[in-house]
């Protein structure tokens, strides 16, 4: 198999159609239907089924799709490092949760991108799970999550260690354990979306201490989130940072938000940097990953919350 069959077998995947292929490969359709019998007389396979002239992609199809990306990727991967040997440029594809990119990345991007103006950084906020996914598909080139992820095609590197706190509305009584929380009776918890490393361990947590759970709703930002517990509709687990002063304030007094303390397990959760191995040489990313560790610092334990 060459790169220029696996190119036209993409397309025509793709299309869905030879002529739409042969169309966008600005080639004439003879030359299409010529190649991809010649690709299926070598595979000793058909690839697609013709059905009332259309093609119908078979079980083998599919599985040389999988193939051909991979194989596709691989080898823009490495004309790319050839070209740019060790300079930052091109396009570089970030993930981020969407807490980390309100609260970390705004500095760290405007800085990245002031020192290499020749890349091309685009942003996209999921959560874990979706992060992982499109990491694993090479929809990501990175990507920054709590860690750990074990898994034997992604590597990482931490990147700031978040202090968690448990949120609820300003008028509330101090929380110190599970147990002042479970007398309060079933608990509402607001979190992100099911994939959420944050909504994941607070649940993992509440079911540990014997919380009881009312009910989870979830929402897509975090001032979403922040607005429901201000309101005293129930709790949820964030990072100390994202509080801020713009809903608690200077003043004590005027605070729309409590904030308590979780047990250290529970606390502490690593954010890291994580790519695909197959992508392990890419010196757009490298040049992220040395932003964000000059701009975040070492990674230090994080301090206890207090109650407020």
């Amino acid at each position: 198999m060459e790169l220029t069959d696996l190119r036209m077998f993409r397309a025509i995947v793709e299309e869905g159609s030879v002529t739409r292929a042969a169309e966008r490969l600005h080639t004439v359709q003879s030359n299409v239907t010529t190649r991809l019998k010649l690709l299926e007389e070598n595979l000793g396979t058909s690839l697609f089924d013709r059905i009332n002239r259309r093609l119908v992609i078979t079980p083998a199809g599919h599985l040389l799709a999988g193939y051909a990306e991979r194989l596709l990727s691989l080898a823009e991967e490495a004309r790319e490092a050839v070209r740019l040997v060790e300079s930052p440029q091109g396009r570089l594809r970030l993930g981020s949760m969407e807490t980390t990119a309100a609260a970390r990345l705004p500095k760290v991007i405007a800085d990245f991108r002031r020192l290499y103006p020749s890349v091309e950084l685009r942003l996209r906020t999921a959560n874990t799970g979706m992060l992982i996914e499109e990491l694993l598909s090479h929809q990501l080139d990175a990507a920054l999550l709590t860690g750990p992820v074990n898994h034997p095609d992604l590597d990482s590197t931490p990147v700031v260690l978040e202090e968690l706190v448990l949120i609820s509305a300003a008028d509330w009584a101090p929380i110190e354990s599970a147990a002042d929380l479970a007398r309060r009776g079933p608990v509402e918890v607001y979190t992100f979306k099911e994939g959420c490393s944050y909504r994941q361990r607070l649940l993992d947590w509440l079911r540990r201490d014997g919380v009881p759970v009312a009910r989870s709703s979830e929402f897509g930002t975090f001032e979403a989130i922040l607005g429901c517990v201000a309101a005293g509709m129930g709790v949820s687990l964030v990072p100390r940072i994202i509080i801020g002063d713009h809903l608690t304030g200077p003043d004590p007094a005027r605070a729309t938000l409590r904030l308590h303390p979780v047990p250290p397990d529970i606390a502490q959760a690593l954010t890291i940097m994580v790519w695909h191995r197959a992508r392990s040489r890419q010196p757009a990313r490298e040049a992220l990953a040395q932003c964000l560790a000059e701009r975040l610092g070492p990674i230090d334990p994080p301090r206890t919350a207090t109650p407020q």
